[in-house]
This record gives C-alpha cells, sequence and structure tokens, in this order.
C-alpha cells in the first residue's frame, strides 16, 4: 500500500481499491455523526475526484404529473392526492401533449413521467380516466406519452412504481432508462406505525424484484434511498450495499439519488424533523466509498444552500432540474434557476453540464437505434447534451 493518507485503515485500503464493507461503513458513518471526524468525507471527495473530475452534472427536464392517484399510502407523502382533491391530476391525452409541446419550447431536454403506484386497482376514478382515454392500464398511458415525448425530440424518463417486466420491456423502446426509488431495504419500515406499513409497494423485496429484472432487460436504472424516514445507520448502509449487489450482478445502476426528508403539513409525519445535514452528508461520502464510480446525486431544491458542501462530500450530479414545471414531489421547494446553478457549481469549483437520462458510460446499453440516432443528433463526442441546447 502507498503512503497512508488517513488514521482509518478502511478509508486508506478504499483509495487503494478494496472494497468497503457495510460494517466498515456503519462505524465511519457513526464515528462521522458522534465526533465530527471529517475523513469519511474527505475519502469521497478524493474518489470523486478521482473518477468523476470536476464535471458535474444535470438534466433539464419536464415533469409530467401524469396521474397522482396511489393505491399505496405513505406516512410522509404529499405527492399522492384522493379523487376529491383540488390538486388531483388525471392528465388525458391533449393535456399529455400540449404539456410535451410547452417543454420543448422551453428547452427541456427529458420528460420526466411520473404516476402514482398502479391507481386503478385502488380507485374507480382512475379506471374511468383511463377508459376515456382509451388506455387499457396506466402502463398503457405511459407508453403513449413516452412515444409522444420522443416524436417532440424529448427524452421520455419513466418513473411509476412497481412495473412488471413485460412493462418495462415496452417502455425501454422509447426511454432510455427508467428510475424506481428503494427508499430502504429495511423490513421494519412497513411495519405497524411506521411509513410504509400501508404501501404494498414499497416491500424492499418487491422494490429489488424490479431492479433485478431491469437488470436482466439491460435498461440503466435509476434508484435511491429516502433519508430521514425513521432508518437507523445500519439500515442505511445496507441499503446502499443491496444497491451495490445489484449492480454488481447487473451493471445497470446509472444513478444512486439520496433525497433528505422534508416534513409536509398534509401528511403523518409532519410533526418529525427534516432529514439531518451532516448525516445526509455522511451517508453521501459513505455511498462515494462503496461505490466509487457511482453517480450520486441530491436534489438541489431540497438541500438549497449547500452547494459546495455535497460537491465536496461526492456527489456529481443534481439531477433533473426543471425552468418550467415544479416538483410535484416537494412542490413548497422550487427548482433552482439554471444560472444559479451554474454559478454556484462553479464558485465550488466544479463545472457543469447537461446529461441525457440516461449517463453516457450507461448509453451503451441503449438497444434501439431510434434512441441512439436522436441521442446522436443532439449530444457531444462524451454523450453530454451540446451546450447550445440547455444554456
Amino acid at each position: 500500500m502507498s503512503q497512508l493518507i488517513f488514521k482509518s485503515e478502511c478509508l486508506n485500503a478504499a483509495l487503494e481499491g478494496r472494497r468497503a464493507s457495510p460494517a466498515e461503513m456503519t462505524d465511519m458513518i457513526s464515528l462521522t455523526l458522534n465526533t465530527n471526524n471529517t475523513e469519511l468525507l474527505e475519502a469521497a471527495s478524493i474518489l470523486r475526484m478521482r473518477h468523476k473530475s470536476k464535471t458535474t452534472t444535470f438534466s433539464k427536464k419536464a415533469f409530467l404529473n401524469v396521474v397522482n392517484l396511489c393505491r399505496d399510502t405513505c406516512t410522509y407523502c404529499t405527492y399522492k392526492a384522493e379523487p376529491i382533491q383540488a390538486k388531483v391530476s388525471m392528465m388525458s391525452r391533449r393535456q399529455i401533449d400540449d404539456s410535451l409541446a410547452l417543454a420543448k419550447r422551453y428547452g427541456c431536454i427529458e420528460a420526466l413521467l411520473v404516476t402514482g403506484e398502479r391507481p386503478e386497482e385502488r380507485y374507480p376514478q382512475a379506471k374511468k380516466w383511463l377508459d376515456e382515454n382509451g388506455f387499457a392500464s396506466t402502463a398503457d398511458c405511459l407508453v403513449y406519452a413516452s412515444e409522444k415525448a420522443l416524436e417532440m425530440g424529448l427524452f421520455p424518463h419513466t418513473n411509476a412504481g412497481n412495473l412488471t417486466g413485460d412493462e418495462m420491456a415496452e417502455l425501454q423502446k422509447t426511454n432510455v432508462s427508467l428510475g424506481l426509488m428503494l427508499e430502504s431495504a429495511s423490513d421494519r419500515l412497513t411495519e405497524p406505525g411506521m411509513p410504509h406499513h400501508r404501501a404494498p409497494s414499497k416491500l424492499p423485496a418487491e422494490r429489488l424484484a424490479v431492479l433485478a429484472e431491469a437488470g436482466r432487460l439491460g435498461i440503466p436504472m435509476t434508484t435511491g434511498l429516502l433519508l430521514g424516514i425513521g432508518e437507523n445507520i445500519h439500515e442505511t448502509v445496507m441499503s446502499l450495499d443491496t444497491i451495490r449487489s445489484i449492480h454488481e450482478t447487473y451493471g445497470n445502476i446509472q444513478e444512486v439519488i439520496l433525497q433528505n426528508f422534508q416534513p409536509k403539513t398534509d401528511t403523518a409525519m409532519r410533526g418529525k424533523p427534516p432529514a439531518d445535514r451532516w448525516y445526509l452528508m455522511a451517508v453521501v461520502a459513505a455511498c462515494r466509498v462503496m461505490m466509487p464510480k457511482t453517480n450520486i446525486q441530491i436534489p438541489p431544491n431540497l438541500s438549497p444552500d449547500s452547494y459546495s458542501s455535497f460537491l465536496s462530500a461526492g456527489i456529481n450530479d443534481w439531477g433533473g432540474v426543471s425552468p418550467l414545471t415544479p416538483d410535484y414531489v416537494n412542490p413548497e421547494f422550487p427548482w433552482p434557476a439554471l444560472d444559479k446553478l451554474r454559478q454556484n457549481t462553479e464558485a465550488a469549483g466544479f463545472e457543469l453540464d447537461c446529461r441525457f437520462p440516461v449517463y453516457p458510460e450507461f448509453a451503451h446499453m441503449v438497444k434501439y437505434n431510434d434512441l441512439r440516432h436522436k441521442m446522436a443528433e443532439s449530444g457531444t463526442d462524451s454523450l453530454l447534451v451540446r451546450r447550445d441546447l440547455w444554456m
């Protein structure tokens, strides 16, 4: 081993390329939180620069709230609507078409298509909406929206919960990637009184099966954790290790989102404190040490004053940022203006660039030539988006 940098043997070993164990990372997060030891963050910063250099990416997107009825009930979620609520969304074909056309006029690259979990299984209103628009299912609606997005020169990225293999294979024809947040691999969070008790799709085994099936299909996947909803440090690290294991098996986890919980006034967890910033930074750093080459994102609207801190702790992506639509999952937190995002990223010593919904190193997994050709028309030699299309 070369000259030691840190007192921590596991961090020195990680810099030499050894696989960091869950036990080691649990201890390092605990040490960071209990003593303000910064070695974990410093090691993550080294690995981030080694594997990602100074580039920090984002996706210029429009968020299409296709349908926000949902069969699940998570105690922290304000995205889900009931049919009688003013915020309910069930987009018609015309609304989808108009939203996509507007997104194109605003220079968006990505059309993020989001739905609740199989709402037609719980709500007759959702079934009626599908029937009226000529769709057999929510997944069928998403196929339509994806095809229209691609026709208009946008790249769809669908996040619709636990899709089947057949549904993902169909969406793979138009989506260069798909998304499914694991949130947590802890079964304890599904027990009575816990946030996922009434959310059958959030059973870890269900989510992991979808991520594995996407791997077998060769689909680049965005996944991640929701931090601060009642998990402990051990459970967080085991969740990261589970994601790492899927990627080691299938090679298809293109991005890990580490999203900090923010309490909502209209939810059962409104009295809970938001995720601690220092905890979030420690988890970001642990993720970078455990998966040195992975793409790590935090949503910038949820940490608006922490650009430099999180960039140095290991992230290399800001996720989707929209010049047009709100964050329907966190509507009280507006997206930063793209100029501000760029200015703050550069002030921290990094360079901002725009990506497609698939990262350059995962573009080879895109199977369909039509998608490849469309990316080539809009992309640089490094498979990022041409600056004249997003600046």
